[in-house]
């Protein structure tokens, strides 16, 4: 024992080992092999006790090794624990293995984590936003530190999650919360730059609610995360600074673009349209040219210096499709050129730069083709003109013919009557020509066009292809199928089909003195396509109206009206595997009389 003023030793406890305490008395002695000598006179009896402390010294630092050895066995120390899984004394792979193990029995590790925002919360799923226990980093924090063999060390688990999935998560369950920031920007009336100027909001920081949510999780389920005040990246003055360094040079004049082909002036209008001066989400302005935009704004002069590429075409000469290799184009390429531009439009002096071309390809290739199936004849559908080939009607319908022939639709896509021809007015090259408005034939351009519509209807009609979009006539007129026409108003009403094959669709355009014909041609889906129509119902007469004469005025004898059922037909092994069912209601057309005296019955 020490006495007082005298240093106690330092000792481990985690080390010490207890002995036994020895015998004394007459019991303290040796055994009687011991070869020790008997001690001298006169001297002390040690030797004995030497002995004895000598033994008890080297019992206990064997002791103390076995215990040292025993605390540190395995890369993990003894008595280590995470989220109740025992990992002490276990190598880092047998551990990570273990706990591994105990997580994927641990239920409340895939249940949904509640996150109160304010007033407002959000139930979240850790496996939507990467919520989870880092197993190998908890392990290596486990490794370190202190073993404890007699009791238990618990080391908390490493946590990891995705910010932005956590963030991108919040907003979408939490909607707009806080107030947002007003970005930094630069934008353009007309072409007079204008400062936008950042000010702060309060809202959440996707660092801040991950930090919250590992410090929290898995201990607890339901998590506060607080708003921040969120301050855009860039400052007021760095935006003003970007307006004289950068916003007002750029349209301080026009950007002339040289290429071997000619030139190309970007007036400062372009140069407003296709400049970006907008912030991202942390309110960083990094000016960049639209290349896309700035494209659209001087389409016309870049046309001028460019060569465009040649598709790949099918022609129909000599009775069935072959295929015209398509041609190389040459292109500006504006993106490749936008950080130069951004470049030169710093300047007030030096805005001239070279053009970059590049090779422009053809969108669709002879092999692409090729690929199509465009190979035969799928239907063809013929009407007969009411009037010669040169009668204004039926040159509309030809115009339309001519439109339309060689149009490629590929597997996939809608095609629209109305979009394809655009407009049918007089400079596109239709005349004027009976049209139905009001429920009367007037004169109107284009008149016509929708016997081109019914022809092509129907083609594509038993081609088997999707209907998409067509209206029948009000009246029936007995040169078209009845319930299985259409007519046609630009832009009101429209034909649509869907080609719904695997293949592609080629339109073939014909026509004759007396009629117009329209051809598909791709792969057969169906052996047969037809039409059944049901008996015609609800027949109503017409009635007799005198109109005022003039030129507006077109006579015509009435026709009854009726409702009737069509249905296509879809056959294949010769059996009928799918009905489709139209059904139209006809108006009965009035007989309409030019002058004179009105003989309707009312």
């Amino acid at each position: 024992m020490s006495t007082a003023g005298e240093p106690r030793p330092a000792v481990d406890d985690a080390l010490t080992v207890r002995l036994p305490a020895q015998p004394t008395g007459s019991h303290d002695v040796l055994d009687s092999s011991d070869p020790a000598p008997p001690p001298a006179p006169g001297t002390r009896r040690t030797g004995r006790r030497a002995l004895i402390t000598g033994a008890a010294v080297l019992v206990l630092a064997a002791g103390a090794g076995t215990a040292v050895t025993w605390a540190y066995r395995g890369e993990v120390p003894l008595g280590v624990t995470v989220l109740g899984a025992e990992l002490g004394g276990l190598s880092r792979t047998e551990a990570a293995a273990e706990l591994r193990t105990h997580l994927a029995a641990d239920a409340r590790l895939s249940q949904p984590v509640t996150v109160r925002v304010e007033d407002r919360q959000a139930s979240v799923k850790p496996a939507d936003v990467g919520l989870v226990v880092d197993v190998d980093a908890t392990v290596a924090a486990a490794a370190q530190g202190s073993p404890s063999p007699f009791g238990e060390r618990a080391v908390p688990p490493v946590v990891a999650v995705d910010p932005d999935l956590l963030d991108a998560a919040l907003r979408t369950s939490l909607g707009t919360i806080g107030e947002p920031m007003t970005k930094p920007a630069v934008v353009f009336d007309g072409v007079k730059p204008r400062a936008v100027h950042p000010e702060a909001g309060r809202g959440l920081d996707p660092a801040r609610t991950a930090a919250t949510i590992r410090d929290s999780w898995p201990a607890s389920r339901a998590v506060t995360v607080p708003l921040v005040e969120v301050h855009p990246v860039t400052t007021a003055a760095e935006v003003d600074q970007l307006v004289t360094d950068l916003a007002e040079p750029a349209v301080s004049g026009p950007l002339t673009i040289t290429a071997d082909s000619g030139t190309v002036t970007v007036p400062p209008s372009a140069i407003a349209k296709s400049l970006v001066l907008t912030s991202d989400k942390t309110g960083r302005i990094e000016p960049r040219v639209d290349a896309k935009k700035l494209r659209a704004a001087v389409k016309k002069p870049l046309a001028k210096v460019e060569k465009k590429a040649k598709d790949a075409r099918f022609s129909l000469k000599g009775g069935k499709p072959s295929i015209v290799g398509g041609a190389d184009g040459t292109a500006v390429d504006l993106a490749a050129m936008a950080p130069e531009i951004l470049t030169a439009l710093r300047s007030t002096t030096e805005r001239t730069i070279a053009a970059t071309v590049t090779r422009a390809e053809p969108e669709l290739t002879a092999a692409e083709l090729g690929e199509l199936g465009v190979k035969e004849k799928v239907s063809t559908f013929t009407t007969k003109f009411t009037g010669g080939l040169s009668s204004p009607r039926s040159q509309n319908i030809v115009q339309a013919a001519k439109q339309v022939e060689g149009t490629l639709v590929l597997p996939g896509e809608t095609f629209s009557l109305n979009k394809h021809t655009g407009e049918r007015g007089y400079q596109q090259g239709y005349q004027d020509a009976p049209v139905i408005l009001g429920g009367k034939l007037t004169p109107g351009v284009g008149g016509g066009v929708s016997q081109f519509t019914t022809t092509l209807f129907n083609a594509t009609y038993y081609a088997g292809l999707k209907d998409v979009e067509h209206k029948p006539h009000s009246y029936y007129f007995d040169r078209y199928p009845a319930v299985i026409e259409s007519t046609i108003f630009y832009p009101d009403l429209d034909f649509k089909f869907k080609n719904d094959s695997p293949y592609g669709v080629l339109l073939d355009t014909a026509w004759t003195r007396n009629s117009i014909t329209v051809s598909v041609w791709s792969t057969k889906v169906w052996d047969k396509v037809s039409t059944e129509w049901s008996r015609r119902r609800n027949i109503t007469s017409p009635r007799t109206i005198t109109l005022p004469a003039g030129p507006s005025c077109i006579a015509t004898g009435g026709l009854p009206g009726f409702t009737q059922d069509a249905y296509r037909l879809f056959e294949r092994d010769g059996k009928v595997v799918k009905r489709e069912k139209f059904t139209w209601k006809y108006d009965a057309e009035p007989n309409y009389i030019c002058g004179g005296a009105d003989d309707s019955a009312g």
